[in-house]
């Protein structure tokens, strides 16, 4: 399942995309999915400062809070799951 922005795509598993996109807190759920060799993968081909771009144009974050690598890492999991869903791929 793909999750496309501007600068990369994530191709995520089917079951990481249900764990970090349904109701309520997702935050263990996304950080056990970054836990994974097959979602790690996927980030190790992203630059930090690509990823930190993409995030800026979100407008959520501020400089400070997209400085923190491993946050973003976990913001972009969860914004990738819930745009999967929500372009009807996925449930």
């Amino acid at each position: 399942m793909y999750a496309i922005f501007n600068r990369f795509e994530l191709d995520l598993p089917a079951d990481v995309v249900d764990a970090c996109s349904h109701s309520g807190p997702v935050d263990d759920d996304v950080a056990a999915a970054l836990l994974r060799d097959d979602v790690s993968v996927e980030f190790d081909r992203i630059d930090p400062e690509d990823l930190r771009a993409e995030l800026k144009e979100c407008g959520a974050w501020d400089d400070e809070e997209l400085s923190d690598y491993e946050q973003n890492r976990a913001r972009i999991l969860w914004l990738a799951a819930g745009n999967i869903c929500e372009n009807g791929e996925r449930r």
